[in-house]
């Protein structure tokens, strides 16, 4: 039997192909997972820089337009890159423990639709969307009460106890 060069390569293949086999799925999908998250998270400061930057050139616009209109971008500003923040709070929470706080994501919404209403106000909008906005923001509140009530720290049985204001023991 002459050797013609190829039994080395069926050999690397049959030992990749049982190292594939062996190797654990999950565990490649958490290293995926986490080298996604770190992108994301690098994208996030990336823009919270940017946001930041920016923020600090509005600034300029209190020279060249009324006070009141360079105050308000700034407040708009800020309170949007504050709803980055969150984001970014939601994200290492996920890449260190796991899961995503329900808090962490309404905490997120409720700052973004404040920002919402604050530049509808600056904008005098219709008061039946104010309206609607702060009706949203009230159940928003109700979700975050329940969602600290109900974590999973507090047990079983909470249910009862965030609905109806009832304490179980």
């Amino acid at each position: 039997m002459a050797f013609n060069g190829t039994q080395p390569r069926m050999h690397r293949l049959s030992e990749f192909m049982e190292n594939a086999i062996e190797t654990d799925l999950t565990d490649l999908w958490m290293k995926g997972i986490k080298a996604v998250l770190s992108l994301m998270i690098l994208t996030i400061l990336i823009a919270l820089t940017g946001g930041v930057i920016k923020t600090f050139l509005d600034i300029g616009l209190l020279m060249h337009a009324p006070v009141e209109v360079g105050l308000r971008q700034i407040i708009v500003d800020t309170l949007i890159l504050l709803a980055v923040v969150e984001v970014f709070k939601t994200t290492l929470t996920y890449f260190s423990e796991g899961r995503v706080k329900v808090t962490f994501i309404v905490d997120t919404i409720l700052v973004v639709m404040l920002t919402e209403i604050i530049s509808l106000w600056f904008k005098d909008a219709e008061q039946h969307r104010m309206l609607l906005l702060g009706a949203i923001l009230l159940m928003l509140g109700v979700v975050r009460v329940v969602a600290v009530r109900c974590s999973p720290a507090q047990g079983e049985g909470c249910a009862k106890s965030a609905l109806f204001g009832r304490e179980d023991g």
